[in-house]
């Protein structure tokens, strides 16, 4: 099918600032679907306009309904970078509609703080939680903002204060491109005394301070990083483990017995939109692995509770399974093994003789690698200093055939 549906990015001075061709598009379309703020800037004469619905999902229905018709949807800025064309094109095949683009809020917060886009990373808190921050925040580094509204600045803030770093220098960029375009530069601790307007995108410089703890996305996060109980995978051996299962952008993990969520939050904060489901059946340690989700940037972190032999089944087939937990069960094995697609990773560990036992005859039986790892750290005997070795951990890797 030819294309029907049209999608024209604009920016604050709405249809108005367009150039003559997409202005021309638009003036030509039996539909025009856009938001009310875009909609009351320009005169659509008879043209059948649609304001967006709520839920989403029902306006995407609808725009699907009008195939075969001339439908125009009016976007902010690049529809394709955290725009509504990226979640059209999930529905509608890319050969049925023609894309637009006007400069993003990136772009053009870029251009207005002379910052070269390359070395930024760009992030939408539109609609999303604010904790998705945490990953990004380092020193030196500079982030681009989409915000959610004028309220999202102050939360970002109190984040960035929370994680001592209050002298970091946010610019706040209103109504870009607008008739009512302002910029505000100040402190994160500054910020919260202001007000802001609702359409906004936030410039951060990371300035750290001397008492904030540095969180790499690398992964081997310090152990106090995390709320646990004891039941934590330790900084040396957890980023072993992350290297061997391999994190990759939008990549599934499942972390099975996952304890306090170390291994599975690593793994999402290590790629970009990288998932993972946490496998728990201890409540106590399921409400830590919530608190940790949030606190370290892994919001989306989904945990699944009850004995895992039971509650593996009907997931998202995974590219990585980890078994912290249950190692020994032949049953949560079976069920993670043949989950797993060709090409996919499974690593275990285990410290207990009946754990390497079972690791072993499996190793026997699938191949892959068996590896000891030992780490020592230094304590205090009277005077002196000696190096205290910690329990040794055998770890099994595999790759499905």
């Amino acid at each position: 099918m030819s294309p029907w549906l049209t999608i024209v990015g604009v920016n604050d001075d709405g249809p108005n600032g367009l150039a003559p061709g997409p202005r021309a598009v638009i003036e030509a379309a039996d539909i025009v679907v856009g938001s009310q703020r875009i909609l009351d800037r320009e005169d659509l004469g008879d043209t059948e306009t649609h304001n967006w619905t709520s839920p989403f999902e029902d306006m995407v229905t609808q725009i699907e309904s009008w195939r075969g018709k001339n439908v125009v949807v009016l976007a902010t800025g690049n529809p394709m970078h955290y725009g509504v064309g990226a979640t059209l094109i999930r529905h509608i095949p890319a050969e049925e509609m023609t894309v637009i683009p006007a400069p993003s809020a990136f772009s053009l917060a870029a251009a207005r703080l002379g910052w070269p886009v390359q070395s930024l990373e760009m992030i939408s808190l539109h609609g999303r939680p604010v904790s998705l921050l945490h990953p990004f925040v380092q020193p030196g580094a500079k982030l681009l903002v989409l915000m959610g509204d004028g309220q999202t600045v102050h939360k970002a803030a109190s984040l960035l204060c929370e994680r001592g770093y209050d002298e970091s220098k946010l610019t706040v960029l209103e109504h870009m491109d607008g008739p009512y375009e302002r910029i505000v530069r100040l402190t994160a601790q500054e910020c919260r005394s202001q007000d802001f307007a609702d359409f906004n995108t936030l410039g951060i410089e990371c300035v750290a301070g001397v008492d904030s703890k540095l969180l790499p996305s690398t992964p081997g996060l310090p152990d106090d990083a995390f709320t646990h109980d004891g039941q934590l995978t330790k900084r040396e051996v957890r980023a072993v483990t992350l290297a061997a299962l391999g994190p990759t952008p939008g990549a599934m993990l499942w972390d099975v017995g996952a304890g306090c969520g170390s291994v599975a939050i690593e793994w999402m904060r290590a790629a970009r939109n990288a998932r993972a489901i946490a496998f728990e059946k201890n409540k106590p340690r399921i409400k830590m692995i919530a608190e940790n989700a949030v606190a370290l940037g892994a919001p989306g972190l989904e945990v699944v509770e009850g004995d895992a032999g039971k509650t593996l089944k009907d997931h998202t087939v995974p590219d990585a399974v980890f078994l912290g937990g249950a190692v020994t069960s032949e049953d949560v094995f079976k069920i993670s093994w043949s989950a797993l697609k060709p090409g996919a990773r499974l690593v275990a560990n285990a410290v207990t003789l009946e754990g390497e036992a079972a690791l072993i005859k499996r190793h026997e039986a699938y191949g892959g690698e068996l590896v000891r790892i030992d780490i020592s750290h230094v304590t205090s005997i009277g005077s002196r200093r000696a190096l205290r070795p910690r329990m040794a951990v055998m770890q099994w890797r595999v790759v499905k055939e």
